[in-house]
């Protein structure tokens, strides 16, 4: 479904992406697994047209070049991202915030049965409709910043560290959704420094270190490996 080819990604004189090539197949769990600074984010940032590469290409769906695609027109295309930190709207409601997610939408049905299931995914969140999001607790807000990027209908979610600042039991039901949107046929593209949990649901994996792919492979190799257990898993 994406295909990444030698990406570097610059900002002024600090060279953050050195040359990553990735691929993620359709219907996959693919995650990239590294610590602050390895160049995860953005990656992520430059297939979302948020950053422009300084050299490589981003094709997505054998035909389209992401690399000088503005934001909006990859959203369109069937890209969504729910972003580190969340960026939820906090004087909006929940269903406020999520039909912002829904803005290059105009099929009223299509968005109202979305809603619904979004609210089946996080029934905390039908709890919430009403409420501000800026009143929700640090986990629901994850889960609202999640809906927001699906009610785009995507084929390809991005998710940028949704296990940051959760609690143990938080984490285990985000992933668990993350499992539930892939068996629904969604591609997704996890970001995370959670090695243990995100290796555990991935079909495959990329390590990257200081900008680059130091090791690859299927989710539940990488988990085994010494070297990854050593650096990522405490053991």
């Amino acid at each position: 479904m994406l295909k990444i080819n030698d990406l570097h990604v610059h900002y002024g004189g600090i060279h953050a992406v050195k040359g990553i090539s990735l691929d993620i197949p359709k219907r996959s769990i693919v995650t990239l697994i590294g610590a602050n600074g390895a160049g995860k984010s953005s990656t992520v940032r430059a297939i979302a047209g948020l950053v422009r590469p300084s050299a490589g290409t981003i094709r997505y769906k054998e035909k389209m070049e992401l690399s000088r695609t503005p934001p909006e027109d990859i959203v369109r295309a069937g890209i969504a991202l729910s972003p580190e930190g969340r960026r939820i709207m906090p004087h909006l409601t929940v269903r406020e915030n999520l039909q912002l997610g829904a803005y290059i939408r105009n099929d009223k049905e299509g968005i109202d049965k979305d809603t619904q299931w979004v609210f089946q995914l996080f029934p905390r969140l039908r709890e919430r409709e009403w409420q501000r999001g800026g009143t929700l607790s640090g986990g629901e807000q994850q889960m609202l910043a999640v809906g927001r990027a699906l009610m785009s209908n995507p084929d390809l979610i991005m998710l940028d560290e949704p296990s940051l600042g959760l609690a143990p039991i938080l984490v285990r039901e985000i992933f668990a959704i993350i499992r539930e949107i892939s068996a629904l046929g969604k591609t997704v593209l996890l970001i995370e420094q959670n090695a243990f949990a995100a290796l555990n649901i991935a079909h495959y994996a990329y390590i990257l270190e200081v900008g680059k792919v130091v090791l690859e492979g299927p989710g539940k190799e990488i988990l085994q490996n010494p070297k990854v257990k050593e650096a990522y898993l405490g053991g």
